[in-house]
């Protein structure tokens, strides 16, 4: 959009876990964010333990970016003090577009996001079957899901991005022990990434996954977190890029007939420290 080529640059990062010793430590990655990009996404996991003062420590990271959109979701680590609330006030505050169930549109580009939960993929997927108890955290899973799914309606723009904290897809959480897989996503979250117009999903939470992974309709998913991102690339690269056109034709099958020919993925690249 900025240089009239008709393409949004999104840098991408998430579980940048501010804390209490963070100060400077990513005034220099947002830095070249906002020179690289037209929108900075961050996909959860914004502070270590969920408080109010490492989200204050967070705005001030991120008054580097200036006047640059940044879209955000939370992450697990939001949740840990009860603060959550004050937290989406402070980044607010901060010009951070902190998305729960909601969409927002940026240049041009429409976000749906949500935090997303956990609960197993595929066949794997826990069922509500049993206690009480099991059927409340399955019950947690299907409303992040009907969450995504509303934000998703609400956007009218022919490019939309989903942004979560957990995992859709298998995909992108393999390279963790297997044992914690339920624990790092859902594929309930992918049933709406199936009924509605997405160019791509950004999440973060596995530090030790993939990269890289498609939903079952060809959708691709980026992991970004922080950790994984600072492993797999030289450098240690801490966020990523993506080129995303605009005017993508529609992905939907469904009742609305067969899926069209897969649009083009976004380029990416990786920006280091």
């Amino acid at each position: 959009m900025r240089d009239g080529y008709g393409v949004v640059r999104l840098a991408a990062m998430s579980d940048v876990h501010c804390g209490k010793e963070s100060a400077g430590a990513l005034q220099a990655t947002f830095a070249q964010a906002a020179q690289a990009a037209d929108v900075l996404v961050l996909a959860g996991d914004l502070t270590d333990y969920g408080t109010a003062e490492e989200a204050r420590l967070l705005a001030k990271e991120l008054a580097v970016v200036n006047r640059m959109p940044v879209v955000a979701v939370l992450g697990n680590h939001d949740y840990e003090s009860g603060a959550e609330q004050e937290i989406c006030s402070i980044l607010s505050d901060a010009g951070v577009r902190v998305l729960d169930g909601d969409s927002v549109e940026l240049n041009g580009v429409g976000f749906a996001g949500v935090k997303g939960f956990a609960g197993g993929f595929g066949r794997g997927a826990l069922g509500p079957w049993g206690e009480p108890i099991i059927k409340q955290f399955v019950h947690e899973a299907v409303n992040e899901s009907l969450k995504l799914e509303t934000a998703l309606a609400r956007l009218r723009s022919p490019s939309r991005i989903a942004l979560l904290h957990y995992s859709p897809v298998r995909e992108t959480v393999e390279g963790e022990p297997p044992e914690i897989f339920p624990y790092l996503g859902c594929s309930r979250l992918e049933e709406p990434l199936s009924r509605y117009s997405v160019f791509a999903v950004i999440h973060g939470h596995a530090h030790n996954g993939t990269p890289e992974g498609k939903t079952a309709r060809g959708v691709p998913v980026y992991n970004v977190a922080m950790p994984l991102l600072r492993k797999r690339y030289p450098g240690g690269a801490l966020l990523r890029l993506s080129e995303n056109p605009l005017n993508l034709p529609d992905r939907r099958g469904g009742d609305d007939g067969p899926p069209p020919s897969p649009v083009p993925e976004p380029v990416e690249t990786t920006v280091g420290r």
